[in-house]
């Protein structure tokens, strides 16, 4: 073989090194690009579910939807057992039904998030500790008890619509109601909303997968509290009739699982409790 001919063949033996090289450093790139846009705009489980639920150019959630206000509380909820902050009372209670556990602080470290700390701190504060229900009643204010009405989140969906007009996701305009004015959020990124309604379809059509415990903690939870909260027909309504049958029965495979069998497989018993809490 002449001289020439192996330095052709040297050459072509290091292109694809060189192109997976520079793939691998675009990909890491790409990577370091989204991790940092994410960032930017992570939402809270609370914040998925209000985007959801609000509508596009009036820039509030519908007025029969009774249904969001404990939803959003038991995002809360969710979210703290996510972050490692909640969790249920263990040892001799575990074979006690899942709503009839206490909650328990694992670690009353801030989270960064004013809402979750607040109602955080509630829970640090209360003793004797109370069941998922009761918190669930309390954050949202549906208690008899006045001595429990301190413990009440106020304005959530206004914080709330805030935090995603600080995260470019939402605008802030005035409109009057006859006799009255309120402040109304619409949509200023529709991206956002896009991206997150995709994801939602997704996660019961091409992504779906039989076994619960491969879901996405927090993508189960977000199905499962937009059906409570009742704006996860709003993710649904851009389907084909034939994917929404697919959508809704496999929500349904969901909603129908023995929350507290799926416990004790898996743990994370707060998200489970409270799930189970909105299926009564």
């Amino acid at each position: 073989m002449s001289e020439g001919q192996l330095v052709q063949r040297r050459k072509k033996a290091e292109e694809p090194v060189n192109e997976k090289q520079d793939e691998a450093s675009g990909d890491s790139a790409q990577s370091s690009d989204q991790e940092d846009n994410d960032k930017g705009t992570r939402l809270t489980l609370m914040e998925q579910i209000l985007l959801l639920g609000l509508k596009d150019r009036e820039g509030y959630t519908s007025f029969w939807n009774d249904c969001i206000s404990s939803g959003l509380r038991g995002c809360v909820l969710v979210e703290l057992v996510l972050r490692g902050r909640i969790q249920l009372e263990g040892g001799g209670m575990r074979r006690k039904n899942l709503l009839n556990r206490k909650v328990t602080v694992k670690s009353s470290e801030p989270t960064g998030d004013v809402i979750l700390d607040e109602a955080l701190r509630h829970m640090k504060e209360t003793n004797p500790p109370e069941t998922v229900t009761s918190w669930i009643e309390y954050l949202s204010g549906e208690t008899w008890n006045p001595l429990k009405l301190r413990y009440q989140l106020r304005n959530v969906r206004e914080r709330l619509a805030k935090n995603l007009v600080e995260k470019g996701v939402l605008t802030t305009d005035k409109q009057n109601f006859l006799l009255f004015e309120i402040t109304t959020h619409p949509l200023s990124d529709g991206n956002q909303k896009t991206k997150l309604i995709k994801e939602v379809q997704e996660s019961v059509l091409g992504k779906w997968t039989n076994d619960v415990h491969r879901m996405d903690k927090k993508m189960l939870s977000l199905i499962v509290l937009a059906h409570a909260s009742d704006v996860l027909e709003n993710a649904f309504a851009p389907l084909s009739d034939q994917d929404y049958e697919v959508a809704m029965k496999r929500v349904r495979s969901l909603l129908d699982l023995d929350y507290d069998q799926q416990a004790e497989k898996k743990g994370n018993d707060v998200m489970w409790a409270v799930f189970e809490a909105f299926s009564k």
